[in-house]
């Protein structure tokens, strides 16, 4: 006999935690769009586990009504990849913020990314330290005046889509805070793939660098300075759907639809070319002047995950040798022989 599923609602994954973050965070708005995505992804709350490291946006799961693991800096994808192998009937979230994830946890990071792990990865991108108090990130741009660069950061900034793309991610995309039927869209989409997911939410620190993606979210300037990627569809943009991107030989450029210039000149998005090097070109065009900013998903592939290998491995061991005595190991001595 099937159990019935309860008919979630946002309330459901709500907790009884106070939300302690600045009035006018960014995170609020992520926080709402996971409570409003989670009742419908026909999942049982008790399979939910979102699992975070330190910084501001570590308190998700607190404020989830859901299982969770707040643990130290930088180390949430190695205990999510830990859950994820001993429970791969889990649906285990991560959240984590740019500090977090790409400093001090860059390692656990790309190399959770490169085995394809089942997890969904959630990074808070507000290229700003905030918990402490306003200290440049790995992702604040070059010349960022903050405490710890009272004269301007001299670091290039990583890009963690490129960052992502590089480990062979199989799953990414990026969406922003304020775009929430985007994001909500995002979410389900990075639910419903079977591997390793990565998600860059741009969000505000209106506290500690307020403003900081302004350029791309002001009504008046989102069309002009975002592309929304759609599969299958050409690369077009711009307040009259009036640009596009074409490919010129190894290189995208921007063109203006007209003077012979149609839709059949544009690269034709294709979020399932199996070489991550598409993926790639898209994640660094916001880098060159007069460039949009891709939001959407670049890359979404199969491959095999990491837990199911893992299980069968195992399994397959198991079958062939029987079942380990560890106890029995742990007492035969200072050495023993692996065969």
């Amino acid at each position: 006999m099937t159990a019935t599923l309860p008919a979630y609602t946002k309330k459901d994954f709500q907790s009884d935690q106070e939300v302690r973050w600045c009035p006018g965070c960014g995170d609020y708005a992520i926080l709402s769009a996971v409570q409003s995505v989670f009742p419908e992804l026909g999942v049982p709350r008790e399979k939910f586990v979102v699992v975070s490291g330190i910084g501001c946006s570590s308190r998700f799961p607190y404020y989830v009504n859901t299982f969770g693991f707040h643990t130290i800096h930088g180390r949430a994808p190695a205990v999510a990849t830990g859950i994820k192998i001993a429970r791969p009937d889990l649906e285990v979230w991560v959240a984590t913020g740019d500090g977090d994830s790409l400093s001090i946890g860059g390692n656990h990071t790309i190399h959770m990314l490169r085995r394809n792990v089942g997890i969904k990865v959630l990074l808070f991108n507000n290229r700003i330290y905030g918990l402490t108090k306003g200290q440049y990130s790995p992702t604040s741009e070059v010349g960022k005046k903050a405490k710890s660069t009272p004269y301007g950061s001299l670091d290039r900034p990583f890009n963690p889509l490129s960052l992502a793309l590089g480990a062979e991610a199989t799953f990414v995309a990026r969406s922003v805070d304020v775009f929430q039927p985007h994001l909500k869209a995002v979410l389900k989409k990075a639910a419903a793939h079977q591997g390793s997911a990565f998600v860059e939410v741009l969000q505000n620190c209106n506290i500690f660098n307020d403003g900081a993606w302004e350029g791309l979210t002001g009504k008046d300037l989102r069309d002009d300075a975002t592309i929304a990627l759609e599969h299958g569809q050409p690369l077009v943009f711009g307040k009259g759907r009036d640009k596009g991107i074409r490919l010129n030989g190894l290189a995208l450029e921007v063109v203006k639809l007209g003077d012979g210039i149609t839709e059949k000149d544009l690269v034709v998005h294709d979020e399932r070319n199996p070489s991550p090097a598409y993926a790639f070109l898209l994640s660094r065009m916001d880098a060159t002047p007069g460039f949009p900013t891709p939001i959407g998903v670049l890359r979404a592939v199969d491959a095999p995950r990491y837990e199911t290998q893992i299980a069968d491995q195992v399994r397959a061991v198991t079958e062939k040798k029987g079942r380990g005595d560890l106890a029995g190991l742990l007492r035969a001595g200072d050495t023993w022989q692996v065969t």
